[in-house]
């Protein structure tokens, strides 16, 4: 089972992400140290649910879609 996020969170990250797209990479502690500095976020707790969530989108967006299969007849 995969971890849930609240709605806050997801839309934090995906702003950012926008935003900054050059600055965020697939590593956890950079990206957290980055949502440090852009966001003056009291909470570690939320701060690192943000960066997990931002290194989930920028894994996922570098992954190539998977290729579809022929049917065999």
């Amino acid at each position: 089972m995969g971890n849930i996020r609240t709605t806050q969170i997801k839309n934090v990250s995906e702003k950012l992400v926008k935003m900054f797209p050059d600055k965020f990479s697939k590593n956890f502690e950079e990206n957290k140290k980055i949502v440090s500095e852009l966001l003056h976020i009291k909470s570690k707790d939320v701060r690192n649910k943000i960066a997990g969530y931002i290194t989930h989108i920028v894994e996922k967006k570098q992954i190539s879609p998977p290729q579809v299969l022929k049917k065999k007849k």
